[in-house]
């Protein structure tokens, strides 16, 4: 594992939160395509906030059982960087969009979960996330870090109920490749607090530099 863990800040819904995300220092942002969601943004408004972003950002575009017209009517409109799948999508869809994605699965306990990863062998990384029988993500919940994959073969991204108060030793315990959050630096939802989004990438270079052999401050 690379010994700085990427941060990305999903659910961006209003330009001054993607602002206070790259300021902070986040690697990505997410935009939620998924109407259900309270985080849910229209692809005009996304297109709008990402046209304002500087480069070397990442776009994450979510999407949870969208269909294919969908999706590509989302991507005529924003340039998303990256496709991120939140439903139960096979392989071959999430690759038919010329994109690179990633693939968000739900941690159940006593799940294969090294067979469910290997059914997505053209993913550029792997998200885990809590498992919730009525929400794709946003719970607010963490999962069993013990049952984290210590290799699976793609980078693995950590997300489900983290905050600034748990993110460090989250990451001391599964080194992952890169950490997801979205309500844990919400003062309501869908709306960001810059000074939790702050705490939180500090908290995370805490541990990047603790990983590193060099105690935190």
């Amino acid at each position: 594992m690379s010994s700085r863990v990427r941060i990305k800040i999903c659910g961006i819904t209003r330009p001054e939160d993607a602002a206070a995300a790259v300021a902070a220092g986040a690697d990505a942002l997410g935009f939620v395509f998924y109407a259900p969601s309270p985080r849910h943004v229209s692809a005009e408004k996304a297109a709008k906030i990402i046209r304002n972003l500087p480069p070397f950002v990442t776009t994450v575009g979510l999407f949870v059982n969208a269909g294919e017209d969908e999706v590509r009517a989302v991507l005529d409109m924003v340039p998303l960087s990256l496709l991120q799948f939140h439903g139960d999508e096979s392989n071959g869809f999430c690759a038919g969009f010329g994109r690179p994605w990633i693939k968000a699965l739900a941690v159940k306990p006593d799940q294969d979960l090294p067979g469910v990863i290997a059914a997505y062998p053209d993913a550029s990384g792997i998200l885990l996330d809590a498992w919730h029988p009525d929400l794709r993500g946003g719970t607010g919940h963490t999962f069993d870090w013990a049952s984290f994959p210590a290799q699976s073969g793609k980078p693995l991204i950590l997300a489900g109920g983290l905050t600034p108060d748990n993110v460090r030793q989250a990451i001391r315990q599964t080194r992952p490749y890169a950490v997801d959050v979205s309500g844990g630096v919400e003062m309501a939802k869908g709306i960001k607090d810059a000074r939790l989004i702050d705490a939180f990438v500090a908290e995370a270079r805490k541990a990047d530099v603790e990983m590193a052999g060099v105690p935190a401050a």
